[in-house]
C-alpha cells in the first residue's frame, strides 16, 4: 500500500550558482490531489572556490570530472547532513537532489549531473534519490525540464509557471499536454556582468534600469536560431559560453548598456515564448526579485496577471519539485513527461540509493 505522506529534503543546485537550496517538505495525497507545506528552507552559498571549479568545469577533462564528481559529491552530503542536524529533522522518507549540471548534450546523448554518486547515502545516512535527467536523454528526450510535471501537479491555478533563474523556462498545458522548454538565459548573463562592477547580481534590476538599449545588440540577440527551434529544447551553460557572451563581448558600450539590452531582450523572448498573452503566470526563481525584468515582461504583456507568490515559493520551488520527483520515483509513477522533454514515452526516472551503517 502507497504511503499517504511524505517526509522529504528536497535539493536542489541550479546554474547561476548562487548556492545550494534544500527544503524540508511534507507531500501529502488524497485521490490524486496532492498537497504541499515548505518547512525550514536555506540556500548555502558556494564558497569562491567551488564557483570557479563549477563555472570552469564545463572545459574539464573526463579525468577531471571524475575527481570533481567525487569531491562534489562528498560536499553536497556535508551540506545535507548539516541541513538536516541543524534544524532537527527526523524520520525522513528520503532527500532527493538533483545534483549540480555541468555537461547537457542531449543532442549528443548526454547530461551529466555532478553529486549523483551513490556513496551520497552512506555519507548522508539518508535513502537517496537522485540522477532524474540521464534516463531521459537516453531514452531519446532533452533531459529537461524537469519540473513541469510538478507544475501540472502543485501549480495548476495557473496557466503559465515560469522560472527565472540561470535559464528561463516555461511551462503550461496545450490540447491536453503539458508544454515546456527553456526560453532563454536570464541570470548566467546578468551575474556576468553584475561581476564585471564587482557585484553579485543587479538588485533589483536598478543598474539595468540606468543603463540604455543598444538596438542593434539587442537585434543580434533576438536573431539567434534557438530562439526560431519549435519546443522540446533545452540550454545549458555552454550556449551562454560560446555563443551569447561572444556575441556580447564584441560590442565596445557600457556594463549597464550591456545589462538593460540583455534585460529587454528576456523580457522579449519570454512574451514571445507564449501563445496566449493572458491569463495567470506564476513567477519563481530568483529573477523574481528582478524587479525592472518584471516591469518589462508586463509592458510586453499588457493582458498577464504576473503573480510572484511567497519568498519560499520563489527561492525553493525547483527543490519542492525535485522534492516531489523523488517521491513520484518511490512509488513507481510516471515523472518525467514526454511532451515535455521528446522522449519515447513517459516513464519514471531517477537513481534510488540505500545507506548502510
Amino acid at each position: 500500500m502507497q504511503n499517504k505522506t511524505y517526509n522529504i529534503v528536497g535539493v536542489m543546485s541550479g546554474t547561476s550558482l548562487d548556492g545550494v537550496d534544500l527544503a524540508h517538505i511534507n507531500f501529502s495525497v488524497e485521490n490524486g490531489k496532492w498537497k504541499f507545506q515548505i518547512f525550514e528552507s536555506e540556500t548555502v552559498a558556494y564558497s569562491e572556490e567551488w564557483v570557479s571549479q563549477l563555472k570552469n568545469a564545463v572545459s574539464f577533462s573526463d579525468a577531471e570530472l571524475i575527481v570533481l564528481n567525487e569531491k562534489y559529491t562528498v560536499l553536497l552530503a556535508e551540506i545535507i547532513s548539516d541541513f538536516i542536524k541543524k534544524n532537527k529533522i527526523e524520520a525522513l522518507d528520503a532527500v532527493c537532489s538533483h545534483g549540480h549540471t555541468i555537461l547537457h548534450q542531449p543532442q549528443n546523448g548526454f547530461t551529466l549531473q555532478i553529486g549523483n554518486l551513490p556513496e551520497i547515502a552512506t555519507l548522508t545516512n539518508q535513502k537517496v534519490v537522485c540522477d532524474f535527467r540521464v534516463q531521459d536523454v537516453k531514452m531519446g528526450g532533452q533531459g529537461a525540464p524537469l519540473v513541469p510535471i510538478g507544475d501540472r501537479i502543485l501549480f495548476s491555478d495557473y496557466e503559465y509557471c515560469l522560472n527565472l533563474g540561470g535559464f528561463s523556462n516555461v511551462s503550461f498545458e496545450e490540447n491536453g499536454n503539458r508544454i515546456a522548454f527553456d526560453v532563454s538565459p536570464v541570470n548566467t548573463v546578468l551575474n556576468f556582468y553584475a561581476d564585471k562592477l564587482g557585484l553579485k547580481y543587479d538588485d533589483k534590476g536598478q543598474i539595468s534600469k540606468s543603463g540604455s538599449i543598444s538596438e542593434v545588440l539587442l537585434s543580434e540577440l533576438n536573431a539567434l536560431d534557438f530562439y526560431r527551434k519549435s519546443y522540446p529544447k533545452s540550454l545549458g551553460f555552454e550556449f551562454v559560453k560560446e555563443t551569447v557572451l561572444p556575441m556580447m563581448e564584441k560590442y565596445s558600450i557600457p556594463v549597464e548598456d550591456k545589462l538593460r539590452t540583455f534585460t529587454e531582450h528576456v523580457a522579449f523572448q519570454i512574451a514571445s515564448a507564449l501563445p496566449e498573452k493572458r491569463g495567470k503566470l506564476l513567477v519563481t526563481g530568483g529573477g523574481a526579485y528582478n524587479d525592472f525584468l518584471i516591469e518589462r515582461m508586463q509592458i510586453y504583456l499588457p493582458e498577464m496577471q504576473i503573480v510572484i507568490p511567497d519568498a519560499k515559493t520563489i527561492e525553493f520551488k525547483e527543490a519542492l519539485i525535485f522534492g516531489l520527483l523523488g517521491v513520484l520515483r518511490l512509488r513507481n509513477e510516471a515523472n518525467v513527461l514526454a511532451s515535455v522533454t521528446g522522449a519515447m514515452h513517459d516513464h519514471c526516472s531517477g537513481e534510488i540509493y540505500e545507506f548502510s551503517l
